[in-house]
């Protein structure tokens, strides 16, 4: 039986930085604000880090009184009250981590953050803006000469740029494994949790929430994959030290969502770039593969897609599909001390037994299982030698390991000259793709976390016989990966990657891949998905030429200072104090290949390449499979049903506080209603809206004026104000304060005050009413408007003035009752809140009943359907496919 579990939010998502001249206070809470949580950094030791955590979850009330006392006793002199002893330095969303050079320790804050993508309730954020803290005193502090040029290389990694967390989802797994891990047995759950109690240190241990009998929910926190995880070095050390929530695992590549309706209900297409902070660098810096197994330029693309009317992982629906991208498992490189487009291609290493390629398709079948296919988009044929060297040998490497493996779960190994086909004229080298596309995906299958449909049972369709993967009784498991690569993987390969995952919205792909190839080689995507359909316009050949300029610009004058940035950041370079600096290696070759810097290094067989263990749960991934050692990286606490660490539904809707549809539900992600949407379609843009023939019989969308009047509605929404692109660190009821007031005497659209005196009025009070929403809106309002409609919008209009005309302030705010106007009490002890206490509206029985039977669908508990339903599809099923 599924266990009753849900993945624990992280209690630490508001943070306050407060100064002393000994410490730093760094005050972290949940974002309901109920829940306090202090570290304390000494700030008298010059060189080494000493951070304490107390463990002790305080209420506000006690905050505030432990900030009163640090205040307090602070102070130069006691008694005096002009001047404090404490500081408040900076607010922040998370911690990056802490690094340190030549002197002493930064911590490296979170100061602005973005909202990019939402799956199941959990949000995505991308990182806007960070703040580096230099720890220790001005007093203690021993000064270095080469201590500013390491900092200036450490921030020359942007991390305002395509670096993404989350406070409840794990996104260095993938979807697949995050559900995996939130259906574990219930039994192996309870007995996992007591073994980790008795064997090691649990985290949690000192709440002693992990109990064995009573009513309550498992919440299941994994450890993070530190292949996709950029800030692993930087939050190393404070790892065994502090509380888990205070560790926020950052990854680097892309994030993006869209949205479309199927039959009226919202689907979110989500995707995901992992990029792998193993042997990363910049294009020509970093080619093959190191002595580990990991290769350049290592991608994992997921795209996910989920109903989004549904905002649960134990009752959605959700789909995904996973494939890599990197750089040719070999020992290669090429030489750039020449200036040339293309410089020659060099295998650094005889290799005879696949030494390295050994090791990275082990790493991939344990993450993903089998089969791994590679599509190796290389050219072959040429008429001197570039390209095909690195063809010749990938195929060497892959037959040796072939005749070791199993023969149902050997590597499959697909060769195809992508640019030979785009040169012919007689071939379509996407129809090709899309051939490869779907063999591809019939061997390895894609996740859906729900069993077949009922009319599937009743009509089997042959593709879903022939799907790969593996069934289960809740679904379909995705088994194998789809490896792609080119030489430098980013344009034909992001071409090929698209045509796997293809949907409605190529667009997020052709983000995807610009943004992959601004990190890698430096500019945008040269060749497009546009430029494989051959449709491309002749404008699109200048802008290919300046791509193909600033990607050589970068290559030759950029990428070495990159790759410098990159190298300090994670971790491949430590400055010490003796040694030579990082400026003066004439290589970083040796930082990468740790290896070559041993006598006897260790080698595995030359046969049985592969880790039993893994070898053993094919064609399962064993990262998936559910067994002692996976349990063991799981972290397992035992929750009150109602705790905020596990409530995704008060984390989302947010009911403590006041806030808007517009910030809660703004139309930030790309949407196929507005941003896709021809210039010819009706006023329902879903693409299932039955369509009228017109007198010759043809299909249309509407008529002359539904064209209209859409056209005019895209207008208007274009020309509306944008959404919120950043959370600032003040808080909400600050900016609301300054966006939404307005001058004296201007009327706003969105408030139109309306005053209903008498009959005779009422005409002169409609057109007030009606004419702004023309103007707004685009929309002929019917002429006649019932009283009860039109006393509805009245009160619609009221509570709109009401919240745009309120005073920010606490007193004018409690003393404010007018009538017709609703009554906000504060109850949050911090002036700058916006927390309020309202009095509930009074609903039907009816409605109560409609809502209730939607929340206990939220909860996988379903209605009865009643004689009417059962009948009715019967008859559906009868007519449709009998």
């Amino acid at each position: 039986m599924p266990v009753a579990a849900a993945p624990i939010i992280s209690s630490v998502q508001k943070l306050v930085l407060y100064e002393t001249r000994a410490r730093y206070f760094l005050v972290g809470s949940n974002h309901a604000e109920t829940k306090y949580r202090v570290l304390k950094i000494d700030r008298t030791e010059p060189k080494d880090l000493v951070v304490i955590d107390d463990r002790h979850v305080y209420t506000q009330q006690e905050v505030r009184e432990l900030l009163g006392r640090l205040d307090l006793g602070n102070r130069t002199k006691m008694g005096q009250k002009g001047s404090s002893g404490l500081f408040r330095a900076v607010s922040a969303f998370g911690v990056v981590g802490f690094v340190r050079f030549l002197e002493g320790y930064y911590i490296v804050l979170i100061t602005k953050r973005r909202k990019m993508a939402d799956i199941g309730g959990h949000a995505i954020y991308k990182i806007e803006d960070t703040n580096m803290i230099y720890i220790p005193n001005d007093s203690v502090r021993v000064t270095h000469p080469d201590e500013a040029r390491y900092l200036r290389i450490f921030q020359n990694v942007d991390l305002s740029s395509n670096f993404y967390f989350s406070y409840s989802y794990d996104l260095s797994h993938s979807l697949q494994y995050n559900l995996t891990v939130l259906r574990m047995p219930l039994e192996m759950l309870k007995s996992e949790t007591a073994q980790t109690r008795q064997e090691s240190f649990d985290i949690f241990e000192d709440e002693g929430l992990i109990t064995q009998g009573g009513s309550g929910v498992f919440g299941i926190c994994s450890e993070p994959y530190m292949k996709y995880v950029w800030n692993g070095e930087l939050l190393d050390i404070i790892k065994n030290t502090v509380l888990r929530d205070w560790l926020l695992y950052i990854i680097h590549g892309f994030c993006g969502q869209s949205k479309l309706l199927i039959y009226g209900r919202p689907v979110y297409v989500t995707l995901i770039a992992r990029r792998s902070s193993k042997f990363a660098g910049t294009r020509f810096l970093k080619r093959g593969a190191n002595c580990e197994g990991d290769v350049a330029n290592e991608v994992e693309t997921e795209q996910i897609l989920c109903d989004a009317s549904v905002m649960s992982f134990t009752a959605g629906s959700y789909s995904s599909y996973v494939q890599v991208r990197g750089s040719v498992p070999l020992y290669w490189s090429q030489d750039i001390s020449t200036m040339m487009p293309k410089p020659p291609i060099t295998l650094d290493q005889a290799d005879p037994f696949a030494h390295v390629a050994a090791l990275h398709f082990d790493q991939m079948l344990q993450r993903f299982g089998s089969p791994i296919i590679i599509l190796n988009l290389v050219k072959e044929r040429e008429k001197r030698k570039h390209e095909r060297i690195l063809s010749e040998e990938l195929v060497a490497a892959v037959t040796y390991l072939n005749q070791f493996l199993p023969p149902e779960h050997t590597i499959v190994y697909i060769p195809w000259d992508m640019a030979k086909y785009t040169k012919s004229k007689l071939c379509n080298v996407l129809d090709r793709l899309n051939v490869i596309a779907e063999s591809v995906v019939k061997k390895t299958g894609f996740f859906v976390n729900r069993p077949d449909s009922y009319c599937s049972i009743l009509r089997p369709d042959e593709k879903w016989n022939e799907l790969g993967g593996c069934v289960i009784p809740t679904g379909r498991l995705q088994t194998g990966i789809l490896r792609t690569n080119c030489v430098d993987c980013l344009d034909r390969t992001n071409t090929a990657q698209f045509m796997v995952g293809k949907s409605l919205f190529s667009e997020l792909y052709e983000d995807h891949g610009d943004t992959l190839s601004l990190q890698y080689g430096g500019s945008q995507l040269v060749h497009r998905v546009k430029t494989y359909r051959k449709i491309a316009p002749w404008t699109q050949h200048s802008k290919d030429i300046m791509q193909t300029l600033s990607r050589y610009y970068s290559n030759a004058f950029s990428d070495a200072d990159r790759q410098d940035s990159i190298n300090l950041f994670l971790g491949v370079f430590h400055p010490t104090e003796g040694k030579p600096h990082l400026w003066e290696l004439p290589t970083d070759f040796y930082l990468h290949h740790k290896n070559t810097m041993r006598l006897l290094p260790t080698r595995r067989s030359y046969t049985y390449w592969w880790t039993p263990e893994v070898i053993k749960h094919l064609p399962l991934p064993y990262d998936e499979v559910i067994c002692a050692a996976n349990l063991k990286k799981l972290i397992v606490k035992k929750f009150h049903k109602y705790e905020e660490e596990i409530d995704i539904h008060n984390e989302f809707f947010r009911p403590y506080e006041l806030s808007s549809f517009d910030d809660t539900f703004c139309l930030a992600m790309t949407s196929s209603a507005r941003d896709f949407m021809p210039k010819t379609v009706g006023i329902d843009p879903s693409p299932f809206t039955v369509r009228k023939p017109d007198e010759t019989g043809k299909s249309v969308l509407g008529n002359k004026s539904n064209r209209e009047e859409a056209v005019l509605q895209r207008k208007t929404a274009a020309s509306a104000p944008p959404p919120p692109s950043e959370e600032a660190v003040s808080s909400s009821s600050e900016d609301d304060s300054g966006t939404d007031r307005e001058e004296e005497g201007s009327v706003s659209q969105r408030s139109t005050p309306v005053k209903m005196t008498d009959t005779g009025d009422s005409a002169k009070v409609t057109e007030n009413v009606v004419q702004p929403m023309k103007e707004v809106y685009g929309i002929n309002l019917s002429d006649g408007l019932s009283e009860e409609d039109f006393a509805i919008y009245s009160r619609f209009v009221q509570l709109g003035q009401s919240q745009h005309k309120q005073d920010r302030s606490s007193q004018q705010l409690c003393s404010r009752c007018s009538d017709g106007v609703i009554k906000l009490t504060p109850i949050s002890a911090f002036s700058q809140d916006n927390i309020y206490e309202v009095q509930p509206p009074r609903v039907d029985r009816k409605s109560t009943e409609i809502f209730q039977a939607h929340i206990q669908a939220s909860q996988g508990i379903m209605q009865p359907l009643g004689k009417e339903d059962i009948s009715m599809y019967r008859e559906y099923i009868r007519n449709r496919y009998l």
